[in-house]
């Protein structure tokens, strides 16, 4: 049902500084913030040649991020995004099988469908599925 491996999202607590290690330290290709409101985030997206990793950072008070990082200061991987061919039937498999599927589709950082799966039911890694 999974296809690739779309990216690693990581919270940060500073995204400048971030930003910073990724392309100066690290010699990263990196993309221009983007603020994702629905979301509760600010992403900024390091491209690799076989996937990419997500930076995430707070947007607003209430953005799921700034309750992940009260509990991890330093940051953290927050969660992984898996594509799939069909987001609606991914869904309705996963939760024909017990699976917390939390929420319905939303459209993403990516301009496509994004779901996800509760951590308890995934070895204690919130999962994002994204339509391919």
């Amino acid at each position: 049902m999974i296809g690739r491996l779309n990216h690693v999202a990581i919270a940060v607590p500073d995204l400048d500084a971030a930003v910073r290690m990724y392309r100066d330290t690290l010699g990263a290709s990196v993309g221009a913030a983007q603020d994702e409101p629905a979301h509760g985030v600010t992403v900024v997206f390091i491209t690799l040649p076989n996937t990419k990793v997500e930076l995430l950072h707070p947007l607003g008070e209430n953005s799921p991020i700034a309750g992940f990082l009260e509990k991890n200061p330093s940051g953290g991987i927050h969660h992984i995004c898996y594509e799939v061919d069909d987001i609606l039937a991914a869904r309705d498999r996963l939760k024909s099988q017990g699976a917390r599927v939390l929420g319905e589709p939303k459209i993403g950082a990516h301009g496509k469908p994004v779901l996800f799966l509760h951590p308890k039911d995934f070895t204690g890694t919130l999962i994002e599925l994204e339509q391919a």
